[in-house]
């Protein structure tokens, strides 16, 4: 796709939008970023654009700017059924994404990670096993730079690990993904999407444009994920239940494998693996998985990726130990922003826990944490927006009580822990009603805790 000369609308000024804006600048382009946030909100982005001499539009939507555009690069977080789009697209203007567009000019070959959850911690792992295997390896997309930034880098002996979100992946037409890897499927984000379906349906165009050399890595234990399996591309499945036909699978607590010529190979001991809770075990082996089919590693590799899977202690904001005072023990999961993702942090841990609930709800129902909350959880402490819903809900399960801000939930958590229990910020929903996003919300739990670490 050339891009000289061309007006193209940039719709969305966060990470992704901007990245976009100055790829499309650097093609020649002649662009415009427009948020519906004003600059009041946005000055560190408008000063960047004068910097760069691109124009903005801050504050509303103006239909003229959408209708006048050559093309319009869209921003994951902007909803694709903005009423400003559809009526681009009837007058016949093209819409694309902003992965979407990185695919067009991406060199190398990709790795697209989904997934409700364990996006983040499987596309990092990813990126370090593929490195310790000696690929030359860029890591972004839904985490870190946007793929709009990695283009620079990319070459044509480049993978490119990428975590894709159901926003990312809705609007892709021609994206092409090498090795697909599909976590788990589980209701979220059902504020942005229509129903469950449609949700699944997003996730699902990770499969659309694989061809028969390219690779699925599927998780069996889920029959949505299985379900949903739609591609000519080669299947992998990984199972953590020690039962089933998978080609990575747990086995009397070791991780094995079939996907090496000579049958199967024991990979790694559970009690040599740094990371909590089984949910962990499986991005390993989904992460594993992707690694030895995208580089066509053989047993030889085998004691490279043992080491580089010991040496991983985990993402910032998952299941992150952050101190222990006077005996208990404090963890930012503030990645939780889903019912299911705070469902595994519970199993992580087997008791004594003072659980930080909170925050925008996703029209997700947390009656489903009732018996965890129950068998694990001696406290609640709920924060945000969300807290009359979910107290409600939760109605019972245990005792509750209402933080007006995290520094005010950190001192609750440490009044009701005693020795031996674990206050977890888990929130089980999205971070924007008190926070710019989960990283500032996990970071703002963070320094509330280190304080107290300073008062003792």
């Amino acid at each position: 796709m050339e891009f000289g000369g061309k007006r193209v609308l940039v719709v969305g000024a966060a990470r992704s939008g901007m990245a976009a804006a100055r790829l499309l600048q650097s093609r020649g382009a002649i662009v415009t970023v427009n948020d519906s946030q004003g600059e009041d909100h946005l000055s560190s982005q408008a000063r960047e654009l004068r910097e760069l001499g691109i124009s903005f539009a801050f504050g509303a939507h103006n239909p003229s700017l959408f209708i006048n555009a050559d093309l319009i690069v869209l921003s994951p977080g902007v909803p694709a059924n903005l009423a400003e789009l559809e009526a681009a697209r009837r007058a016949g203007i093209k819409t694309i994404s902003e992965v979407e567009l990185s695919g067009l000019l991406l060199k190398g070959r990709l790795i697209g990670i989904t997934g409700s959850n364990g996006k983040t911690t499987t596309t990092t792992l990813t990126g370090e096993l593929m490195r310790s295997a000696g690929a030359r390896v860029l890591v972004g997309g839904n985490i870190g730079a946007p793929l709009a930034a990695l283009l620079d880098d990319s070459t044509d002996e480049t993978w490119t690990v990428a975590e894709l979100s159901s926003f990312q992946l809705e609007t892709i037409d021609t994206m092409r993904v090498n090795v697909a890897v599909v976590t788990n499927i589980s209701p979220d984000h059902l504020d942005r999407h229509a129903s469950f379906d449609d949700y699944v349906a997003a996730k699902k165009k990770i499969f659309l444009n694989q061809k028969p050399d390219d690779w699925a890595v599927l998780n069996a234990k889920d029959p949505v994920v299985t379900r949903m399996f739609s591609s000519d591309a080669r299947k992998v499945l990984f199972d953590s239940r020690g039962m089933g036909q998978a080609d990575v699978y747990l086995k009397n607590d070791r991780i094995f494998t079939t996907l090496f010529k000579g049958g199967e190979a024991e990979v790694i001991s559970r009690a040599d693996i740094p990371l909590r809770g089984m949910h962990n075990v499986e991005n390993i082996m989904a992460s594993l998985g992707a690694t030895i089919c995208a580089l066509g590693l053989d047993r030889e590799a085998l004691p490279t990726l043992r080491d580089a899977i010991k040496s991983f202690s985990g993402v910032e904001h998952r299941i992150e130990f952050v101190a222990e005072i006077n005996g208990v023990r404090y963890y930012n999961d503030s990645k939780a922003t889903n019912v299911d993702s705070t469902i595994k942090a519970l199993e992580a841990f087997d008791g004594g826990i003072v659980l930080i609930l909170g925050g925008k709800d996703k029209g997700s129902d947390y009656s489903v944490l009732t018996p965890l909350i129950r068998e694990r959880v001696k406290k609640v402490i709920l924060i945000g927006a969300a807290s009359s819903k979910i107290e409600s809900q939760l109605q019972g399960a245990c005792s509750m009580s209402r933080a007006d801000s995290m520094e005010h939930a950190v001192r609750l958590g440490k009044q009701s822990a005693q020795p031996g229990d674990t206050v977890l910020l888990a929130p089980a929903c999205a971070s924007f009603d008190m926070f710019e996003n989960y990283e500032h919300r996990g970071r703002v739990f963070k320094e509330a805790v280190r304080s107290l670490v300073k008062e003792n």
